[in-house]
């Protein structure tokens, strides 16, 4: 039996476009029979102010569709929903189909770097899975790290982790001379203060018809959900430290959680002889998300790069 939530707006390649199917879920994964409820029309569901609820789902969600045996985060680590961020893969995806004839690049030859890749690492796993694609992850903190490395040996997954051992560094020192990529992805810290943060956490509190609570239901650690500036200041750091690593990125691109903050990321980009930029509308369910993409190669030169992909 299917989640009678709409998720039509999920890209069409996404495999929760039609909603959770617990059955399913239960099968592959039991434990989470017990954070199964019913809601008042009649469906399966659970509790997603419970975080031992959504980890568990998303437990489940990741063997069932992504074939991850093993998945377990420290509480206090970000606890992601999966639907939304493997949408953004799906449309990576489609950013590079734009520049290879509409056909999308698959195999471990095509070299994505995620940058804040978390204790949780599921970028790297959902686009692995859905893509064969080779993912090399970072993060500046090394717990985090440690927990990723163990998640992909136990999955017996080859997906390299590298630490940011600068906190004011995003390229430098994690991307060396020898190294290319056809992607960079990046969920940003996008609160500019643990205050903002709080507040955030409250209105999902009220959202999901709860009285405020010091835990949030998906998690997040500081560095996970606010840095100085907030996510503007990230994204602009992360496009200034672009134009050093120019040649050996074809696409650099970054999710952006506010709409309003598009125009400022554009004045930014206008500092750099950037090619061409493009912000990427992702839709889903009630929710519109989008991400920037930039890129310091002319489309023939992408079309030449993707060609060699095979």
């Amino acid at each position: 039996m299917k989640a009678s939530t709409s998720r039509a707006k999920l890209h069409p390649r996404n495999q929760h476009l039609n909603g959770y199917d617990f059955d399913l879920l239960t099968e592959q994964h039991p434990v989470l029979s017990a954070f199964i409820i019913t809601t008042p029309a009649g469906t399966k569901s659970i509790d997603f102010s419970d975080n031992k609820a959504v980890k568990t789902l998303n437990q489940a969600l990741l063997k069932a569709h992504y074939k991850v045996d093993f998945w377990d985060i420290p509480q206090h680590n970000l606890c992601p929903p999966i639907p939304g961020r493997v949408d953004y893969i799906h449309y990576l995806a489609d950013l590079l189909a734009d520049d290879n004839q509409t056909h999308i690049p698959t195999g471990r030859q095509v070299k994505v770097l995620d940058i804040g890749t978390g204790a949780n690492l599921v970028y790297p796993l959902t686009g692995g899975h859905e893509y064969n694609w080779h993912f090399t992850g970072t993060d500046i903190d090394p717990a985090a790290i440690k927990v990723a490395k163990q998640i992909a040996q136990f999955n017996h997954l080859k997906i390299t982790l590298k630490q940011q051992k600068n906190a004011a560094n995003i390229f430098k020192g994690v991307i060396n001379s020898k190294d290319l990529y056809h992607l960079t992805l990046c969920n940003p810290p996008f609160h500019a203060s643990s205050e903002d943060a709080v507040k955030g956490s409250e209105r999902k509190w009220k959202n999901l018809g709860k009285a405020p609570s010091s835990t949030l239901n998906f998690g997040g650690q500081n560095n996970e959900l606010w840095c100085e500036g907030g996510e503007v200041q990230f994204i602009s750091n992360m496009i200034k430290e672009s134009a050093a690593v120019a040649e050996q990125v074809m696409w650099f691109t970054s999710l952006v959680s506010k709409k309003d903050n598009i125009a400022a990321l554009e004045q930014a980009l206008k500092q750099h002889p950037i090619a061409q930029y493009k912000i990427v509308d992702m839709a889903q369910g009630q929710k519109v998300s989008r991400f920037i993409a930039w890129s310091y190669f002319d489309k023939d030169t992408r079309a030449q790069i993707c060609e060699e992909l095979g």
